[in-house]
């Protein structure tokens, strides 16, 4: 295994604890500077929007940039904006370094992924993106207890600094152990534009949004479903959470070796479980035992997508992949909007706590359909969609 994916994954551990770390520390964040609930909130989806634009504005700002100083100029944006969070003395300025931090997010894993896949051979490309976005899950499971309590043991603003100095090891490790990519293909941004035109690149995009829409849209009420379904205390959530966290880790990792073996095959099996599991999770989200076991599976089988779908997008862009592989990461943060939204209308339409996992299913089963009618469309014959060799047992 390259040292170098191991960089990238630190360089994506540091970026989930950015995302998820304040998560646990909006009443201090709010107390500190007297602001309501509602508005330290947009910390959050103030950063969720920011990555969106990121992928795709940075991404296209970055195309004619050697990939590994393009990586390293991205970790010092990831940097910059954890610094600014760390010391910002207003609200606003917390927010701003919220937003610069959170514009590498998409441009990182984008180009990344990328990376990844060019310093393994054809048949470990889904498993070494799955390594890369393995920090990313890492913090799902960590990101929150890690950014908590290490905020209300030193205060709100150590976490930041403590993400800092994981950029700082990060960059240092990207610099040393990621090879230099001088030797790739030399590309513009009319040609990773130009992807744009081919209809499976749009196919993937959407496979993305509807897949992540449909986990998402599950848990971000997912708390609600616990204690007012379920009828666990408020105080059993969060470690509750960390189940769905170690099922991310688990199914990325799975995920991506599946996909290494035959990619369409592990993608339309995964779809199809992961609508079982939230339509499942529906049905039984009464019993705490059967729900612990939801948890797990919903994580698992969700993330289980993820480096199947980076890996199919850039098969579809393989001559010039770094904006299809940046709007994929985009797609993955538009399907989280949308499935948060569809979800609050469930509930605003008075079906309950559990209506959230029934849309859920429901978007991953319209995902489902579009894979599967992808899948079986008549493909053309290019270098951009050769098929990806089996691995080797």
């Amino acid at each position: 295994m390259p040292l170098g994916l191991i960089a990238l994954a630190l360089g994506g551990f540091g970026i989930g604890l950015t995302e998820f770390g304040i998560v646990g520390l909006l009443p201090e964040v709010a107390a500190d500077f007297d602001v309501s609930s509602q508005t330290a909130g947009y910390l959050v989806s103030g950063y969720a929007l920011s990555v969106a634009v990121g992928a795709l504005a940075l991404t296209a700002a970055i195309t004619r940039f050697d990939r590994k100083k393009a990586l390293l100029g991205l970790m010092l944006l990831f940097i910059a904006g954890n610094l600014i969070s760390a010391v910002a003395p207003t609200y606003s300025v917390l927010l701003t370094g919220r937003i610069v931090a959170a514009l590498c997010h998409g441009a990182f894993f984008g180009v990344g992924a990328v990376v990844a896949a060019e310093m393994v051979q054809a048949n470990r490309k889904a498993g070494a993106i799955s390594l890369m976005f393995g920090g990313l899950t890492l913090a799902n499971v960590l990101g929150v207890p890690l950014g908590t309590f290490l905020g209300q043991q030193l205060g709100w603003r150590s976490t930041f600094w403590a993400i800092t100095v994981i950029g700082v090891v990060a960059i240092a490790g990207i610099a040393v152990l990621v090879p230099a990519t001088t030797g790739m293909p030399a590309t513009s941004l009319r040609r990773e534009l130009g992807v744009f035109a081919r209809p499976q690149v749009w196919v993937s995009v959407a496979i993305s949004v509807l897949a992540f829409g449909g986990v998402i849209g599950g848990f971000t009420y997912i708390a609600f479903t616990l204690t007012e379904v379920t009828g666990f205390t408020t105080g059993a959530v969060p470690w509750l959470l960390v189940l769905f966290g170690v099922g991310t880790f688990a199914g990325n990792w799975a995920g991506g070796k599946a996909a290494d073996r035959a990619l369409s095959k592990a993608l339309i099996i995964n779809m199809a479980l992961l609508a079982v599991v939230l339509a499942g999770f529906a049905l039984t989200a009464e019993s705490k035992a059967v729900t612990i076991l939801s948890l797990f599976l919903m994580g698992a089988v969700g993330l289980a997508t993820a480096p199947g779908l980076q890996l199919r997008t850039m098969r579809y862009a393989q001559d010039a992949p770094t904006m299809a592989s940046g709007a994929n990461i985009a797609a993955f943060n538009v399907g989280n909007a949308l499935g948060a939204w569809l979800g609050g209308l469930a509930i605003g339409a008075g079906f309950g706590y559990v209506s959230p996992l029934w849309v859920g299913a429901g978007v991953v089963a319209a995902g489902l359909v579009v894979l599967v009618a992808g899948t079986v469309a008549p493909q053309p014959r290019t270098a951009a969609t050769e098929p990806v060799p089996a691995a080797v047992n």
